[in-house]
Parts: C-alpha cells; sequence; structure tokens
C-alpha cells in the first residue's frame, strides 16, 4: 500500500496513524463510526485544517474516522483508478461503506436488476479489497413493498465477487415496510435494513444480519457537535449494546432480537452537514476510541 506523505496534520491535531480508529474489543462486534463523503468545502475549519491542501481530505478524514460512506456511486460509476486511489490513500483497518446505484434502487421492476448489479461490482469497486464494507441499496421514498419483487431483488445479491465477501444493506424510505413479511425477507437472505435515525423517513429497527447499519441525520447547526451531549451519550450507548448483543432501548419492529454481538456502522449524514464529522469524533470518543481533534482556534 502506498505510504502517505508526512507530515499532514497541524501541531495539536490527532497524529497521523497507520491504523484507523476501530472501536472493538473481545468478542464484541466492530464498532465503526463516520460520515457521508469526504469533500465539503464549509469542513474547512471545523474539521480539516484550513491549509490542508484539497486532494489530501481523504487521507486525513481516514486517520481521525473509521469510515466513510461513499455516496458518488449512488449516480456514476467509479473508475478503477479512483478506486485504487481511495485504498491507497487509506489506513489499514479502514472500511467504506458504498451505496449502490440507483439504476437499480430506482427500477420498477427489481426481478429485472441482476444485470445492473453484476455491471456494478465488475466495474472495479471490488478494488477496495478488504476495504470494501457494506454496500448500502438506497430505495426512494415512493416505492413500496412488494413481497414476491422485493424478495427476488434479495435473491440476485451475491454474497461474494473478487474473491470477497459482500455484505448488502437496504434503505427504504416507504411506510408500507414496516410489515413482518418485510423483516423475514431481509432474514432470510442475511441483509441488514438501514436505520434512517432522527429523519422524517421510517425508522425501522430490526437485526437481519451480523451487522448494523445507522444513517442519523439529525445534526444541529447550533450545537457545536452536532448533537447535545445527552443526545451523543444515547446513540453511544445504543451502538455499545449492537455491539455487545445486549439489545438497546429502541424497539424492534418484529421484536425479535437473539442476543448477538453485531458490527455496528454509523454514519452520521444530512442535517447540519457542517457539523457531522464532529458528531462522529464525539461519538469515536465516547466509545473509547481516538480522541476529537482540538477547537479550529488550535488549528494552524
Amino acid at each position: 500500500m502506498k505510504k502517505p506523505d508526512v507530515p499532514i496534520f497541524a501541531p495539536g491535531h490527532v497524529p497521523p496513524s497507520e491504523t484507523a480508529p476501530t472501536v472493538a474489543s473481545g468478542d464484541r462486534g466492530a464498532i465503526r463510526i463516520g460520515i457521508g463523503g469526504w469533500i465539503f468545502p464549509e469542513w474547512r475549519g471545523p474539521f480539516y485544517p484550513p491549509k490542508l491542501v484539497q486532494r489530501r481530505e481523504l487521507e486525513y478524514a481516514s486517520r481521525v474516522l473509521s469510515t466513510i460512506e461513499i455516496n458518488g456511486t449512488y449516480y456514476n460509476t467509479p473508475s478503477p483508478a479512483s478506486v485504487e486511489k481511495w485504498h491507497d490513500e487509506t489506513p489499514e483497518h479502514f472500511v467504506f461503506a458504498v451505496k449502490g446505484p440507483k439504476t437499480v434502487s430506482e427500477m420498477r421492476t427489481l426481478a429485472y436488476a441482476g444485470a445492473q448489479i453484476e455491471r456494478f461490482l465488475s466495474s472495479g469497486i471490488t478494488r477496495l479489497g478488504d476495504k470494501l464494507g457494506p454496500i448500502n441499496w438506497q430505495f426512494p421514498p415512493w416505492h413500496a413493498f412488494e413481497a414476491q419483487d422485493f424478495g427476488a431483488f434479495l435473491k440476485l445479491l451475491p454474497s461474494s465477487a473478487d474473491g470477497l465477501r459482500l455484505r448488502h444493506a437496504v434503505e427504504i424510505r416507504h411506510a408500507s415496510f414496516a410489515c413482518e413479511a418485510f423483516a423475514e425477507l431481509a432474514r432470510e437472505h442475511g441483509v441488514a435494513v438501514v436505520l434512517g435515525a432522527d429523519s422524517t423517513y421510517p425508522q425501522i429497527h430490526l437485526q437481519t444480519a451480523d451487522f448494523m447499519y445507522v444513517r442519523a441525520m439529525g445534526t444541529q447547526i447550533d450545537e457545536p457537535t452536532g448533537y447535545a451531549p445527552d443526545k451523543l451519550d444515547q446513540w453511544a450507548g445504543r451502538i455499545r449494546a449492537w455491539a455487545n448483543g445486549t439489545g438497546s432501548d429502541l424497539p424492534l419492529l418484529d421484536g425479535k432480537a437473539d442476543g448477538k454481538p453485531r458490527d455496528a456502522f454509523f454514519y452520521v449524514i444530512s442535517g447540519a452537514k457542517v457539523r457531522n464529522p464532529l458528531a462522529a469524533q464525539a461519538l469515536i470518543e465516547r466509545l473509547g476510541g481516538a480522541p476529537r481533534l482540538q477547537e479550529t482556534a488550535e488549528l494552524f
């Protein structure tokens, strides 16, 4: 793997690391906390050092967060060269979640999506290697649940590609999915159901895979770290409970808790976007990971 140039951190910042700050211990699941994307001009100052060149933003973000969800793959297929660059710029144990393309999730008949799924998986995304995390198939708000067609779609999702194990998650945004039939289909195929938290979308909490996938969308501009301290404590407790298999305070749609530890992928998305990296770092700190970056006033 290509070694990053140093130094990229200002005095007082978290030092460069060749290992992403994953939070895990013992038999519990791994905890990974991050954001959506890494390019956002308003993050310069609150998150990125002001003098950090843009081409090194991923290099920087991946050393203070443990995962990033790539949103661009929802709209366009990246080149193999871009994928390899993302791999090489990030440290060991860092993981990307990847959004599946909307050419799949916006199909009226999902049973016909096989060719598009194969095209996406063979496009070069597997060049992320062991840094390829869950694939999030995000469905539009108009897509209602139809058991036969959705079950056919889940059957099309492969468990591996190019020698890599694949983990799939589905993000649904229509209330008709809040039913036992959907829960059973997801469980049958080992697919996680994305919890679209603190949003106007249906917040369906299920344990249908060996990992949890949360997209928190409720950060607020008047909170320095996006969420109030008690809300951050609450989310940290839930994440810890999923990883330990002890159950959280959120009710399960089908009431089926199996007590198994799960990997937890938690992304701070949308809301007051400028605050999202700070919220992610505050959660990492609460869960025993790397400390947050110091305040903007201490940046060079």
